[in-house]
């Protein structure tokens, strides 16, 4: 290959005196047609010319050939050499197992290994690998392997071999190994080392404090302290007390496996803190390994903390890697007593609606008369200042009824009653939107409106979820209450301006409160009873009311036999199928079926699968000793304690029943570890 390139070179070099010698002739020949008397002194002048270039071409020829010669022999050398002693186990290979050189640091490394059947294998992995890089032209061969406990960066390249045809494809491969074993170990302990930043907060310290006399104070306070330290120690870990019911925790990345294989033990160890049965205090634990630095890391466990709270407190999350793990929440939700919250908030909304130049309102897909209510809700709270406000819906069968009583008493509501394509149509920098009964970014009814808003105020009862909407202006969102019709009316209460509902408005407030609480049997609240007198107060007519929600003979009889069907799982929990192709009212049939369950004796908690023809909704129900939320945030779904729903596409309904009661059993499983 060197003498080719030394051949080439030379021939280049006569080639470029040649050209020049003909320029030389023809100057000479143009010279002597302009004057006879040049012709002796041209010839002569040439064949001098090219004596001497003939002469000093064959020196230079010559001198440039050795000196090619030497460094081409000294460049082999070098290559020689340093392929023969290369610091790195090297291998000349054929990807039909033939190996062609091994160095000598390569027999060395691996003298004690069977190295021929980890050949074999090698080869059979790269051959197919080789075949797809060929087509895209990469040579490169980069792999991580495992030889003795020891993890090398297996690098090379690969060319074809002499048996290469068109029938039988072979490659050499020459490679080398890279010994990475010392490496990956100092990144493994790198990591372990980094910190990772925790907020622990006592739930209901103020609640719990009011109760007790002076003396008990101390007591609880202390074995709490004593509780949460015995804790943390088993990691080395730094902990401040920051706030009467605030510890900050900060502690190793590598004690973060063992913290969760525990799956905080001291959630429970906080409950059992009652001696006298008086109260019963509880933990929201947030940690995150998320973050530049402490300050970064800090503020996402903070982040994390609010998604706890959110979804009701007593339970823990891991923040890793943008996923969120929950731990805990088992405990029902504890109802706030004070209202200072709901006051702030009705405030800020006003403010909020003020600043604007029109207000949105939607709830989530195929909304329900909670959703509706609560936007008709807002929508009176925004006309009283004097502002236009729409309503986002779509057409659900579900609400048809309720629909045709609205505009039958009010018809303003025709012009107020928009599609999502208007709405993403007409929205504006300055226009509020408020989202209630969700807070889901994956679940409102129009997530192209929620892109293009830049003032959103998030109107939520339901546990926080790790897909929230982050850049809401204002959020009140309290797990404690029934329902988000409950939330709006605590707002009507708070505002400034005198807000005057309509009997039509405070009976959809009403018929969200009473679904939500399935007729206030459910998840009710000193302060649910006294939104409902309030509302009750504005006029509600209770019959009419509950003709909203009645079912016609046909439905009636399908939920039976939905009922009829269902099987026992776990002692106590009934799962039933409703899988009737192009069913109208799916959801709500299988909503319904699954309260229905729970008045059987001995059923704890239900599951009612439905097919709405592309999913599968499932809709679970508990008595409030099953969390179905955590059941079926599995699914990606979510909700409370006692209602949640979930969908599931890709599956048959008996596959998505299987994976339900696996679900099931995960859960029970985590309560009895």
């Amino acid at each position: 290959m060197q003498n080719n390139n030394n051949k080439k070179f030379l021939d280049n070099l006569v080639s470029r005196t040649k050209i020049y010698l003909i320029i030389i002739l023809l100057l000479l020949i143009a010279i002597s047609i302009q004057n006879t008397k040049f012709i002796i002194p041209s010839i002569f002048i040439f064949v001098l010319v090219s004596a001497y270039t003939y002469f000093a071409n064959n020196k230079r020829k010559s001198e440039i050939s050795e000196t090619l010669q030497d460094l081409t022999l000294t460049v082999d050398s070098a290559a020689k050499t340093s392929l023969i002693n290369s610091p790195f186990p090297l291998i000349i290979m054929e990807t039909d197992g033939n190996v062609v050189w091994k160095s000598s640091k390569f027999v060395s490394e691996f003298a004690n290994i069977d190295m021929n059947s980890l050949i074999n294998d090698l080869m059979f992995e790269l051959k197919a690998e080789i075949g797809n890089k060929e087509q895209q032209k990469d040579t490169n061969i980069l792999k991580t392997v495992n030889i003795n406990k020891k993890t090398y960066k297996m690098m090379g390249k690969f060319v074809k071999s002499k048996k290469y045809n068109k029938n039988q494809k072979e490659y050499m491969a020459i490679l080398y190994f890279i010994n990475e074993t010392e490496k990956i170990k100092l990144q493994k302990e790198y990591n372990d080392s980094k910190s990772c930043v925790g907020i622990i907060m006592i739930d209901n310290y103020e609640e719990n404090m009011q109760m007790l006399e002076s003396e008990e104070k101390a007591q609880y306070v202390a074995e709490i302290d004593k509780n949460i330290y015995e804790w943390t120690n088993d990691t080395n870990g730094v902990l401040i007390k920051s706030d009467r019911d605030r510890y900050i925790y900060i502690f190793e990345q590598r004690y973060l496996e063992k913290i969760k294989e525990d799956k905080f033990s001291i959630l429970d160890k906080i409950k059992e803190i009652d001696p006298k049965q008086k109260v019963q205090f509880t933990l929201s634990i947030a940690i995150s390994n998320e973050g530049k630095n402490d300050k970064d890391k800090y503020k996402s466990a903070q982040t994390a903390m609010d998604i706890v709270l959110g979804r009701g407190g007593d339970q823990a999350v891991i923040r890793q890697n943008d996923i969120y793990k929950f731990f805990g929440g088992r405990a029902q939700e504890v109802e706030k007593r004070t209202k200072v919250k709901a006051r702030v908030v009705a405030h800020a909304l006003e403010n909020l609606i003020k600043e604007s130049s029109k207000v949105m309102i939607m709830g989530h897909m195929n909304p329900d008369i909670d959703a509706m209510g609560s936007s008709i809700g807002v929508y009176r709270i925004a006309k009283s200042l004097d502002k236009n406000a729409y309503i986002i819906t779509s057409n659900t069968p579900t609400l048809q009824s309720f629909k045709e009583s609205l505009l039958t008493e009010e018809p303003e509501y025709e012009d107020v009653l928009i599609s999502k394509e208007v709405a993403e149509e007409n929205i504006d920098e300055d226009t509020l939107l408020v989202i209630v009964d969700t807070h889901k970014t994956t679940y409102v009814e129009s997530e192209e409106v929620v892109k293009k808003a830049k003032k959103i105020v998030v109107i939520d009862h339901h546990r926080r979820s790790a897909d929230y909407i982050e850049d809401a202006t204002l959020t009140f969102q309290e797990v404690y209450a029934s329902s988000a019709a409950e939330l709006v009316t605590e707002l009507l209460q708070y505002t400034d301006v005198n807000v005057e509902l309509k009997k039509i408005e405070a009976e959809s407030l009403y018929a969200g409160i009473m679904m939500d609480t399935k007729s206030f049997t459910f998840k009710t609240g000193v302060r649910t009873f006294e939104a409902a007198a309030y509302l009750r107060r504005c006029g509600v007519d209770i019959i009419k009311v509950k003709k909203w929600f009645q079912s016609d003979l046909q439905s009636f009889n399908i939920i039976a036999d939905i009922v009829k069907s269902a099987e026992i799982v776990n002692e106590s929990i009934a799962i039933a199928i409703y899988d009737k192709e192009k069913a109208k009212d799916v959801s709500l049939i299988c909503a319904k079926a699954a309260d229905e369950l729970l008045t059987i004796n001995d059923v704890t908690a239900s599951f009612v699968l439905g097919n709405t023809g592309d999913k599968i909704c499932i809709s679970g129900r508990s008595i409030g000793d099953i969390n179905v939320q955590v059941i079926l945030e599995k699914l990606g779904g979510g909700g409370h304690i006692t209602l949640a729903g979930a969908q599931v596409e890709g599956m048959t309904m008996e596959e998505a029943k299987q994976e339900l009661i696996i679900r099931i059993n995960e859960y029970f499983t985590e309560i009895e570890n």
